[in-house]
């Protein structure tokens, strides 16, 4: 059966059975995507794919293009220096355009959908690939840049895209383990914070009061749309804070980021503040995704962490929302594995599938892509009673 795809270059231009189609995943949504587009990292430019049979909107993709340079992967950072010939061989294979099937600002495969009904796995991959390919092009005909490698970033191991090992291996695109989501399934029985408080054993129930108690006067408050875009500039130097101790990074928020989606998602992107005299210290952000509770980016100030254990009561907090308000699981997402896993969260290992355009670099990607997400050397925890 014959399937056409159609490119749009902006949110607005999406066709109006987008959103019906994709009520399950608030990332795929056009007022999301538009919240996006007006506060995207600089290197990142955003197209969107329809699938079409006939007259049908049988499959979506968003597809980002990010412009990777030396400078922008390796940040000034406090954590311990990534050694010279590391950074230049991971800046000669991976610097320059991108393709990436998915959100790279985000954690999750939160970029591909397609209905089963109207549409095959290899039908519908096949026509995302074509589109890639076309989007390659028009990038080379009008800017002479060249793409040097595609990404079909984050899936779980039992998600369905995986049977279709046969399209990647006949496009040459590699399956590389990378870093874990971070997730914590609710417990039926926990209604409130004391349930979960009480599930707790001794040692972390202790870690939790003591993590309280460091608190001391601090607030966390709730900020509308006119806190965030009073305090824009401090939430933003906040969060450069934490992002610039990466290793590795591929964007930096712009300053309007958050503010750009609480004015698109409103009540579906929440924002909490904490104060210390009325003074903001650092904060983070929640995405309302159903029946997920999506984590999203924080920050603070630094002087105030290891006092006051702000990053293990944000987490706390993050724990809190969830269960107040009955969602199914808080999305942790990577990094910082061991302290989220000592609030409950569990490791779901992702796979990406990823291509370069050289032969050779292909060839080695896979071994490359491994240096660049190391096995952290961290240990699980076990928080509950048994």
């Amino acid at each position: 059966m014959d399937y056409t795809f159609h490119i749009y270059y902006s949110a607005k231009e999406l066709p109006v059975d987008w959103d019906p189609f994709v009520p399950h995943d608030l990332f795929l949504q056009t007022h999301y995507l538009r919240a996006l587009e007006a506060a995207v990292p600089s290197n990142i430019q955003l197209y969107y794919v329809g699938v079409f049979r006939n007259e049908l909107l049988v499959g979506v993709a968003v597809i980002q293009r990010v412009q990777l340079y030396l400078k922008d992967m390796f940040r000034k950072s406090k954590v311990s220096c990534v050694k010279d010939f590391f950074k230049n061989l991971v800046s000669k294979i991976l610097k320059g355009n991108i393709l990436v099937v998915g959100n790279l600002t985000h954690t999750g495969q939160h970029g591909v959908f397609y209905n089963e009904k109207d549409i095959s796995s290899s039908g519908y991959l096949e026509s995302i690939f074509a589109a890639l390919n076309t989007i390659a092009q028009d990038i080379k005909k009008r800017q002479g840049k060249t793409i040097r490698a595609l990404m079909f970033k984050d899936y779980f191991l039992d998600d369905a895209i995986h049977q279709d090992s046969h399209f990647f291996n006949a496009h040459r695109l590699y399956k590389v383990s990378v870093q874990p989501n971070m997730i914590m399934r609710k417990r039926p029985e926990w209604c409130n914070m004391e349930h979960y408080t009480a599930s707790l054993n001794k040692k972390y129930r202790r870690r939790y009061k003591r993590a309280k108690k460091k608190l001391g006067t601090i607030e966390c408050r709730e900020l509308n749309l006119d806190n965030i875009r009073h305090h824009s500039k401090k939430l933003h130097q906040f969060y450069l804070n934490v992002s610039n101790n990466a290793r590795f990074n591929t964007f930096i928020l712009p300053e309007n980021h958050f503010y750009s989606l609480k004015s698109e998602l409103k009540d579906d992107f929440v924002v909490f503040g904490y104060y210390l005299n009325n003074v903001l210290i650092g904060f983070f952000t929640l995405i309302l995704n159903r029946p997920h509770l999506e984590t999203y980016f924080l920050g603070y100030d630094s002087k105030h962490q290891y006092e006051n254990q702000l990053y293990l009561n944000m987490l706390y907090d993050m724990v809190k929302y969830g269960i107040d308000y009955n969602f199914s699981a808080i999305v942790y997402a990577r990094t910082a594995m061991e302290i989220k896993s000592s609030v409950g969260a569990k490791p779901e290992a992702m796979t990406v599938y990823m291509k370069h355009t050289n032969s050779f670099i292909n060839f080695i990607l896979r071994e490359v892509f491994g240096l660049m997400n190391p096995k952290q050397d961290w240990k699980e925890r076990s928080p509950f009673k048994e």
